[in-house]
């Protein structure tokens, strides 16, 4: 058994042992403490660095400024003294100067408040319609795919089914070669000059044809003995040449004037010499050299024969309407209009030719007015308006002309009437007062 001394040393013992325990724990908890409180604040601030989100700081201060938001790369710590957490600027700065210089890079959203529900749920709506646009872009893109296909592909198509995509020029040369064949039949060379003919009333493509020789081809089918070979080259002549000098010479220089002429005083159908007609007038309109050849091979002398030639009344219109047309042309250009002289060659090209004498020699007088007579109404004003144009040539034959002037009188009762009866339906200036004016103003021409 233990004495009272030895009781009483172990006692004390213990208790310096506590105290010494104590002494040393305490340190130790409180260490623990602030080391928790590090880790805690780290990974809160942390997270909210990842994320983007400077708001997720408000509790922060820095400097005299507590609830401030933080600029990203920021040093924080926690004061365990004050329990406050701190902000350390770079290099020792003022905030207000670190403020400036991120405003020149970078927006720094100051808004200390969170984010409230009505702002995510707009986030969020703006966020589908964007989604729902792409959606529709793309659903556009498959649509456009396919509904059209890339022309390589197409390409490839045509090739699996030995089909060639052709410029037109191809097209062309092509169908020149079907026409000029021996080995063609009559059809398929009729065919050819149909198509041929859709491709030429394109100024460059009747242009074109003449770097292959494929104009000559088609003049020298004129001298084919079938009619509708014939036709269909008189068809596609009158196409190329309308309004295309440069097609009109070479035309002039190949001889296609004398074969249209040949054809027209010769025997051949109403459909044939119809063609002709239509590429002979596309070939002088507007060519006052081709006008010239035209006097001195006869023409004058060979439309008279047609006009009067049985079967072909029909045309009398087309070539009366030819004559006005070259008529007034010329007179155009040898009169100046609106202030402005045509180019001096001009006229003198269109002075070369003798169309008025022509017209008179040639007895044109007598028959123009022999036409009023047609029972058509657009007949009759053409014949009108050719008329006005030879009045110059023509004014003594027209006064001396007992039938002209009864045929003038008979037309402008039977206008008056129709005039008449359109002013009763309240119509003005009306189809027929314009031709009883043109009657009106004739006559008193003739006076």
């Amino acid at each position: 058994m233990r004495t009272e001394g030895e009781k009483t040393y172990s006692k004390m013992r213990r208790q310096r042992l506590v105290t010494m325990a104590s002494q040393v724990l305490l340190p130790s908890r409180v260490s623990m403490l602030g080391i928790m409180l590090w880790l805690l604040a780290a990974a809160y601030i942390s997270s909210c660095l990842n994320n983007h989100v400077q708001k997720c700081l408000p509790c922060l201060g820095t400097g005299n400024i507590p609830g401030q938001a933080v600029p990203a790369g920021s040093h924080v710590r926690l004061n365990l003294q004050t329990g406050e957490r701190e902000v350390k600027l770079a290099d020792g700065e003022k905030y207000q100067n670190n403020l400036k210089e991120q405003k020149k890079g970078q927006r720094l959203d100051l808004n200390t408040h969170g984010f409230t529900s009505q702002d995510l749920k707009s986030a969020l709506a703006k966020f589908k319609e964007g989604v729902g646009a792409e959606k529709e872009d793309k659903a556009r893109q498959e649509e456009v795919r396919r509904r059209f296909r890339p022309i390589e592909d197409l390409k490839k198509d045509f090739e699996a089914l030995n089909v060639v995509i052709e410029t037109d020029l191809q097209i062309m040369i092509r169908l020149i070669n079907q026409f000029n064949s021996s080995s063609t039949t009559l059809e398929e060379k009729i065919t050819a000059l149909y198509d041929l003919e859709y491709y030429v009333h394109q100024m460059d493509n009747a242009r074109d044809l003449l770097s292959f020789g494929g104009l000559q081809v088609v003049i020298n089918g004129l001298n084919s003995t079938e009619d509708l070979v014939k036709e269909y080259s008189a068809f596609v002549l009158g196409a190329a040449f309308s309004s295309n000098p440069k097609v009109q010479v070479e035309a002039i220089e190949g001889g296609a004037l004398q074969k249209l002429l040949v054809i027209l005083a010769t025997d051949h159908p109403l459909a044939v010499k119809k063609k002709v007609l239509f590429a002979l007038s596309s070939l002088l309109r507007h060519f006052p050299y081709a006008q010239q050849q035209f006097l001195k091979l006869g023409g004058l002398q060979v439309l008279r024969n047609l006009v009067h030639e049985k079967g072909m009344e029909m045309l009398a219109v087309r070539v009366v309407t030819l004559l006005y047309d070259l008529v007034t042309e010329k007179m155009l250009v040898e009169t100046v209009e609106h202030g402005q002289d045509p180019p001096p060659e001009k006229v003198q090209q269109y002075r070369q030719v003798s169309l008025m004498p022509g017209l008179r020699e040639q007895g044109w007088c007598s028959i123009v007015s022999g036409l009023l007579g047609l029972p058509d109404h657009d007949m009759r004003e053409k014949v009108l308006r050719t008329l006005g144009a030879l009045l110059a040539p023509c004014r003594d034959r027209y006064r001396q002309d007992a039938t002209l002037s009864s045929t003038l009188r008979g037309l402008r009762a039977e206008y008056q009437e129709l005039a008449a009866q359109e002013q009763r339906d309240g119509e003005e200036n009306g189809y027929f007062q314009e031709m009883l004016g043109t009657i009106d103003s004739f006559i008193r021409e003739l006076r």
